[in-house]
């Protein structure tokens, strides 16, 4: 017992360190290379740990553009991969991922409407238009999907159909061109625009979020045999479904409204986790945030890579990973 003890939390500070460098190689990578020795002096230096002389423009390119991305990067991973590993659990279903079941699609409708009709300005109010996407897409698919769980995933495959039409209407008959542009780059995923004020927010309700879904660890466990199992021991089967979901909601929505929608990292970051880590789900949704959280800085820095100068959107990076995995799932849950 103890011994496995020592080797989850070696594993788990192994993790955070390598959380910690490949955040690092993210602000150090780009069109101006800047050594991994400056990134930690400038970081160093701004705690007050040390007083080392700096490029101007090494540190101005790290405080003002590279930290907040690659921080906002790694908070946006960790999310999805939380909101993937709740709802596969919530719904007992292997495919279940925000992207997949339409939550990420109702998002950015949402997010759309707010940045090209104007509704209210600032992040605060792109967010609130995107969360109340979220939600809708969450309704729509809990309405189509009632008699059980199996019908959940073609529930969500209309809602992403449904919200994606209503994205397309909006920018076709209100966007202008350059609107458009930014728009449709913007919902393949994009880290290109945030700054710290996204990173503050994004790291308030990913936190929260993770601690919300800890706390109903136990339940989540529960979830995994079934509802009748979960309300045999006990569990509020319709509350803590609904602030679960709400959760899932209000995490995807947040970063849907920073990045726009960035899919499969929900679906396949869970599923490695729990043959790694296990399904107890105290230890996944750690696991699965750190794993995440990895992830989408590496799918952010290959997104500057792959074509430079030019970026990448990294959705099309966690699409070409996630793609293989999805159809590999769809076999495996489709054979007798």
């Amino acid at each position: 017992m103890a011994a496995a003890f020592a080797a989850r939390t070696t594993l788990g500070l192994a993790s955070v360190i390598l959380l910690l460098l490949v955040i690092a190689l993210g602000v150090s990578v780009g069109e101006l290379p800047i050594p991994l020795q400056s990134v930690y002096y400038a970081i160093s230096n701004k705690a007050g740990l040390s007083a080392v002389p700096l490029n101007r423009i090494y540190e101005s390119v790290i405080w003002d553009f590279r930290l907040s991305r690659a921080l906002v990067a790694a908070c946006s991973g960790a999310g999805l991969a939380i909101s993937g590993a709740v709802l596969q659990s919530l719904l007992k279903n292997a495919l279940a991922e925000p992207y997949v079941l339409g939550v990420s699609a109702g998002a950015s409708a949402g997010a759309v409407s707010v940045v090209v009709l104007g509704i209210g300005t600032g992040v605060v109010s792109l967010s609130a238009g995107a969360f109340a996407g979220a939600f809708g897409a969450f309704v729509f698919v809990a309405l189509l999907s009632r008699g059980g769980n199996a019908r959940t995933i073609l529930a969500g495959v209309a809602a992403s159909q449904l919200f994606n039409a209503i994205t397309a209407y909006t920018i076709s008959t209100s966007a202008s061109a350059q609107q458009a542009r930014d728009v449709m780059f913007w919902l393949l995923g994009s880290f290109s625009g945030v700054r710290w004020p996204e990173f503050h927010l994004v790291l308030v309700v990913v936190l929260a979020g993770l601690g919300v879904c800890l706390y109903y660890a136990r339940a989540l466990d529960a979830f995994t045999f079934g509802e009748d199992a979960a309300a045999s021991l006990g569990i509020a089967v319709p509350r803590v479904r609904f602030i679960l979901f709400t959760i899932t909601a209000l995490i995807t929505a947040t970063i849907v409204s920073m990045a726009g929608a960035i899919g499969f990292v929900g679906l396949v970051v869970p599923h490695v986790m729990r043959f790694c880590c296990g399904p107890l789900h105290r230890r996944l949704l750690i696991a699965s945030a750190l794993t995440g959280a990895i992830l989408m800085v590496l799918a952010d820095i290959a997104s500057r890579l792959l074509i430079a100068p030019q970026s990448l959107p990294v959705g099309v990076v966690t699409a070409l990973i996630g793609v293989p995995f999805f159809a590999m799932m769809i076999y495996r849950t489709g054979r007798p």
